[in-house]
């Protein structure tokens, strides 16, 4: 933390703080990628990573069209009574579809298409998701199950009754116990915020994987169309933001890289659970937005 080590752990307190009052347990870290300074807390707690994977995923994915292994133009046909549970893209379309691998892409990381992940899985299986991972040093991030698992146990485990899955989240979150096997850090694809921020780090410095793939994720990722946490706060025509969330049950995330006219980059993630059986929290959601603005506000150089 150097020269202004106090004061960003003020300003990490401060975040734990009002995290704690609004019910929020979680992780939150935030790294200026060009000096190393920092600030957040419980940066090395694995956590249940939701669609936040889907950055991790689609790196490995440009890895391999970069290295000529993966047409991005290669179609790819959806058909919805063997697709994936979820609101948006194709998990919410009622008639079969085909898109280039490139499209997919760009649905799983615009839209958090679970749908458009799954098939991506069907290419690259989560196998080898998970020895890239490894072969590239990242240890923390583990990608153990398809997003559609994520679904069908909340479904199996609450007779597909969301709401009691809710419930029942919260409930063990409050008692450690995992009825929902994917909320299982055990059992989930799991990472922590210092790896995921170490990700967003080397995909920014283009230090993983190959120029063209970082280039291709840095481009998908400012295209998320969701601005209700991270990027609530960061909005200036000076600053970019580039980002993921993830949302399941309890679980409210987001990962992203600001950047701005000045040259300041920060990277962030902010890993929570909420403390309720609420399936719409805007405070929550707020307060991450919160935390990001003020952690890049105290790392600009």
């Amino acid at each position: 933390m150097s020269a202004g080590a106090g004061s960003l752990r003020d300003v990490a307190d401060g975040i734990a703080r009002e995290w704690d009052a609004l019910g929020i347990r979680g992780s939150f870290l935030a790294r200026n990628i060009d000096t190393g300074e920092e600030l957040g807390f419980a940066a090395d707690v694995p956590v249940p990573l939701a669609s936040v994977v889907k950055v991790p995923l689609a790196l490995v994915v440009l890895d391999r069209i970069a290295a000529g292994k993966l047409d991005p133009a290669r179609p790819v046909t959806f058909v919805p009574s063997l697709g994936s549970a979820g609101p948006t893209g194709l998990a919410a379309f009622r008639h079969p579809a085909t898109l280039a691998v490139g499209d997919l892409l760009l649905m799983m990381l615009s839209v958090s298409d679970n749908a458009a992940a799954d098939l991506l899985l069907d290419l690259v299986p989560v196998p080898d998701v998970a020895a890239r991972l490894h072969t590239w040093g990242c240890p923390a991030l583990r990608v153990r199950h398809r997003l559609h698992h994520m679904y069908a146990c909340a479904a199996g485990a609450s007779g597909n009754d969301f709401s009691l899955a809710l419930e029942l989240a919260v409930r063990d979150e409050r008692t450690g116990r995992h009825t929902i096997e994917t909320l299982d850090p055990a059992h989930a694809s799991t990472g922590t915020a210092e790896a995921l921020v170490s990700l967003l780090e080397r995909v920014w410095r283009d230090e993983i994987s190959e120029p063209g793939a970082t280039a291709e994720l840095r481009r998908l990722m400012g295209l998320q169309v969701f601005a209700h946490r991270m990027a609530s706060e960061l909005r200036a025509d000076s600053l970019t933001y580039s980002g993921k969330t993830g949302s399941f049950l309890h679980l409210r995330h987001e990962i992203g890289v600001v950047e701005a006219d000045s040259g300041d980059r920060v990277a962030l993630a902010a890993l929570t659970r909420a403390d309720r059986r609420a399936s719409l929290a805007p405070d929550i959601d707020l307060a991450i937005g919160v935390a990001a603005r003020r952690a890049f506000e105290a790392l600009r150089r």
